[in-house]
């Protein structure tokens, strides 16, 4: 069942945050997006790019990124089907923040070594 997202709007100041982060949460949306900041990538490369995410949270997390129009699916008519993605002109609008992530990431890492040796 698929968990209700960004529902109420219309609630306190903190609103606007919390709505931004609900289309980007979850451990693989925020990956994808960096990714595909580089240009349109197939499913396939996403996947060996991303890492450990199974094909199956990849489909989905693709799928409420494209609802959400964050991204853009480009279907090729040619044998086999080619699927391409890439960000949508609101998602190139989240390069930014995703940058950001990745330079406070790069700057934080001990506290992520530290995290996995515990």
């Amino acid at each position: 069942m698929a968990k209700a997202r960004h529902s109420r709007l219309d609630c306190a100041p903190g609103c606007a945050v919390e709505a931004a982060i609900s289309l980007i949460d979850g451990k693989w949306k925020a990956v994808i997006l960096h990714h595909l900041q580089e240009g349109p990538l197939r499913f396939g490369e996403l996947r060996r790019r991303a890492g450990d995410v199974t094909q199956r949270m990849l489909t989905n997390q693709l799928r409420e990124l494209e609802a959400d129009g964050l991204i853009d699916r480009a279907v090729f008519a040619q044998v086999p089907p080619r699927v391409e993605y890439s960000l949508s002109p609101r998602g190139r609008s989240l390069s930014p923040i995703i940058e950001a992530l990745r330079v406070w990431g790069d700057a934080n890492m001990d506290l992520f070594q530290r995290r996995r040796a515990a």
